[in-house]
């Protein structure tokens, strides 16, 4: 007698429903269509509905889920390289909550489901079983200016990466014509980024919020004007949230690795990448100039810890800290650890 498992389902696993009313949608964005599977549509739990992917299409969608009222727990959009703003924008100007999630958790949480195959419609059934199980967490609404920080912070970004890019290309090219074409491009380059640098600045003095929250974070030494547009634009969470959900959303929380009596190394992931690096070059301008960071390495590597883990964990501490300061909307010098240090020094 033989047995066999089928890796190839395209259904999804029974719905055993929901507390009371609640209802979940799950909508995939592509270029040209939107697909939405919702609770209670009618038409059996697996039925997707299709609207074109513009300004009418959008409006549709929202007409439709906004009937759902109170009912209506999360809509399920995932994150499509930009395609999917104007859907969500759409849906939180109409006030339903919403929230936008990475392909590759969906795609995990598929596979988990026994979900292999992967087709619009499918994608749309996954992301609202995603809504159902994993409650994802919800966007809030974005002011035109932190958008437009957004914006400008990810621009400068890509420019920056770039430019290392036309560097480390130059240190092995020996043509001289081809060394001009290189040099023109980081001069443009460079003018680009310095523009940016002032658009930048001129929106952070332009805004109340922006401008007070500047002035704390520049307070704190080893924070540059890079990491604190970065934070203003990328985790606007922070003061709002304790120190361990702030960790996990730059992504220097550690994780446990372990499986019985096994005790595996411990390891950072996921969080937000782009706020993660200029974090980690921040922790290694405090782990020079800020007592309280450089104190704090002193005993981690008089402790034989390694290079790279006393860095990540001085990111770890420094994110912790300004956590604490905006929490309590406290400037650096007022901070207890800072006091300490003070007296004690």
């Amino acid at each position: 007698m033989s047995t066999s498992t089928d890796h190839s389902r395209t259904d999804l696993p029974s719905d055993p429903g929901s507390p009371g009313s609640r209802m979940y949608a799950g909508i995939d964005v592509s270029k040209a269509k939107l697909d939405l599977a919702r609770s209670g549509s009618g038409s059996g739990s697996d039925a997707v509905e299709t609207f074109a992917n513009d300004a009418a299409g959008v409006g549709r969608v929202v007409e439709v889920l906004a009937a759902l009222g109170p009912a209506l727990s999360v809509v399920v959009v995932e994150s499509t390289g930009g395609l999917e703003r104007p859907l969500v924008e759409a849906l939180l100007d109409a006030g339903l909550p919403v929230a936008l999630v990475q392909p590759g958790r969906v795609r995990y949480f598929a596979k988990g489901l026994g979900i292999l195959a992967k087709t619009d419609r499918i994608d749309a059934l996954v992301l609202r079983r995603f809504g159902e199980l994993a409650a994802p967490r919800l966007l809030e609404r974005r002011s035109k200016n932190q958008a437009e920080l957004r914006d400008l912070v990810a621009c400068r970004r890509q420019l920056v990466q770039t430019r290392a890019q036309q560097y480390n290309r130059r240190s092995s090219t020996f043509s001289k014509a081809a060394l001009r074409s290189i040099d023109a491009v980081v001069g443009a380059l460079d003018r680009q980024v310095e523009s940016l640098d002032r658009q930048i600045r001129r929106l952070l003095e332009a805004d109340d919020d922006f401008k007070h929250l500047d002035g704390l974070l520049r307070g704190v030494p080893g924070v540059g004007p890079a990491l604190s547009a970065t934070i203003a634009a990328e985790l606007r969470e922070l003061g709002r949230v304790d120190r361990q959900r702030a960790c996990a959303l730059a992504g220097v929380a550690p994780f446990n690795d372990d499986s019985g009596a096994v005790k595996g190394k411990r390891s950072i992931r996921g969080g937000r990448t782009a706020l993660r690096c200029v974090l980690y070059m921040a922790a290694l301008s405090a782990m020079r100039s800020n007592p309280v960071i450089r104190a704090f390495a002193a005993r981690l590597k008089a402790g034989g810890k390694a290079g790279k883990v006393v860095v990540t964990a001085c990111m770890r501490k420094l994110l912790t800290l300004i956590n604490a300061m905006l929490r309590d909307g406290l400037t650096w010098d007022q901070l207890d650890v800072v006091k300490k240090l003070a007296t004690n020094g």
